[in-house]
């Protein structure tokens, strides 16, 4: 039986996975879970992810969620994976767990929310909330710090060292990426003063592509929705 994976690509987590999948060369059948129309709510996909969540995955009888917990299975499990990914090494190995475990209580709480409070809760009928954008900003800005100071120190181009890419790349990345729906003053305020994050997130983005940009094709795409909307409001006032 083929790979499913369950995932909606405006999901930053599943567009790792399925980013990884591709990159990879792993078969797998992608099986779209709206997010907008509440399909992870649905019964059936209860079946899969008790936890109502993207992404999850199906590989014969066995079921497994949480985007990290997948990656490392998925690095595991199919032969061919590049060793970079998830590598062998113990100690290497350790220091890619010690990022994806800080992900979730640092970036994430921060991006995700300050995103959503911004830009797409309007596109979910919920009005914009200043206090949590200014809140979420305070804890993005200090993971963009840490990342720029600790996680990317060291001559290579990638996290903990890493001459090549790994899991925890590709995820805080995909992370990262939500940012590009942001007005470009705002994207620019929070990512300028990190140089070594943008490098390093062009760097993933090379390394990942062409999967990568095909994969956030549906990001960009709401990007230039969000950018003529903005263009034609600027517009109207003048």
């Amino acid at each position: 039986m083929a790979l499913k994976v369950y995932v909606d690509r405006m999901s930053q987590p599943s567009r790792a996975v399925l980013i990884f999948c591709k990159v990879n060369g792993i078969a797998f059948e992608e099986v779209r879970v709206d997010l907008s129309k509440l399909q992870q709510l649905s019964p059936e996909f209860k079946e899969v992810n008790p936890m109502a969540k993207v992404p999850a995955i199906v590989d014969g009888r066995f079921k497994l969620f949480e985007s990290h917990a997948i990656l490392i299975y998925l690095s595991c499990a199919f032969p061919g994976v590049a060793d970079h990914w998830y590598p062998a090494d113990l100690f290497r190995r350790a220091k890619i767990n010690s990022v994806l475990d800080w992900h979730h209580s640092n970036l994430r709480i921060g991006a995700a929310p300050f995103v959503f409070s911004t830009v797409l809760a309007p596109l979910f009928g919920r009005p914009q909330n200043s206090q949590a954008a200014a809140e979420a900003e305070v804890l993005l800005s200090k993971s963009l710090s840490k990342i720029e100071s600790f996680w990317l120190k060291g001559n290579g181009k990638f996290l903990v060292g890493g001459l090549k890419p790994s899991i925890a790349d590709l995820s805080l990345v995909c992370e990262i990426m939500q940012l590009e729906l942001l007005d470009e003053k705002d994207r620019s305020r929070i990512l300028g003063p990190y140089q070594k994050v943008r490098e390093w997130v062009e760097n993933t983005r090379n390394a990942a592509n062409p999967h990568f940009d095909e994969v956030h094709k549906l990001l960009f795409k709401l990007k230039a929705t969000l950018q003529k909307q903005r263009s034609e409001k600027l517009t109207s006032k003048m």
